[in-house]
């Protein structure tokens, strides 16, 4: 029973959750973040030093450490060897800032190792971004050509696996963001960088960053489920 009285309540019953879910995640990241920031390190080594550290004690060179403008615009870009620390993070010696920095030197060493699952999301980045844009059209012009018949039904199926596509490509990066966190406290830990104290607030940044992850997963998941819901068994009912 998708539809009652106009109103679609697959999206109130599988999306609606999981959207909100990942507005909490969101707000607690930078919550956490905001706290953290305020707890300065007694070592005051600064986010870009401290990711210098991890890659140096793992062996890993040629990679540049970068200022990039905003706030939690944090990444390491793959295609130009650059680990991008924002204007919080950069020069900061907070814990949040070294485990958010140290969080993408652990990316950059990802890659150094040939870290499967991290190789494997950048394999599959543009067939996702493909089969992302691609869906929902299929789907609408199934819909619209559905007294074809078996042509339109098959438009719909192949959008609905086009989108499926954006679903695998969260679950390949669970595994690559919970990693990249665990090798940065392992790091932060064995060369020193935060006491055992600090490093709870590093930890704690760290993980309100891993749930936003884990709420897009559940965002893909619902919004999958709602088009299995809506048009996957639209052929039987008709």
């Amino acid at each position: 029973m998708p539809y009652y009285y106009g109103f679609d309540w697959t999206y109130l019953v599988l999306v609606l959750p999981c959207i909100i879910l990942s507005m909490w995640a969101s707000s607690r990241v930078n919550s956490t973040f905001n706290k953290y920031s305020k707890q300065f390190s007694s070592r005051r080594i600064t986010g870009a030093q401290a990711a210098q550290r991890v890659l140096a004690a793992n062996g890993v060179s040629g990679v540049r450490i970068e200022r990039i403008n905003g706030s939690l615009t944090d990444h390491f870009d793959p295609r130009t060897n650059v680990i991008r620390l924002s204007d919080s993070v950069h020069d900061s010696t907070s814990v949040a800032a070294i485990g958010v920095a140290c969080h993408e030197a652990g990316h950059a060493v990802q890659y150094a190792v040939n870290y499967a699952p991290i190789k494997l999301r950048s394999a599959i980045i543009p067939i996702t971004n493909f089969g992302s844009k691609l869906a929902m059209p299929l789907i609408l012009i199934g819909i619209l050509l559905s007294a074809l018949g078996s042509l339109s039904y098959t438009l719909v199926y192949l959008g609905i696996a086009a989108f499926g596509l954006s679903l695998v490509f969260q679950l390949v990066t669970l595994p690559v963001e919970f990693n990249a966190s665990r090798r940065a406290m392992e790091a932060i830990d064995q060369s020193g960088l935060l006491t055992p104290q600090e490093q709870q607030g590093a930890r704690k940044t760290l993980s309100a960053a891993a749930m936003t992850y884990v709420a897009a997963t559940a965002v893909a998941l619902a919004q999958l489920l709602r088009l299995i819901v809506l048009f996957g068994g639209r052929r039987r009912r008709d």
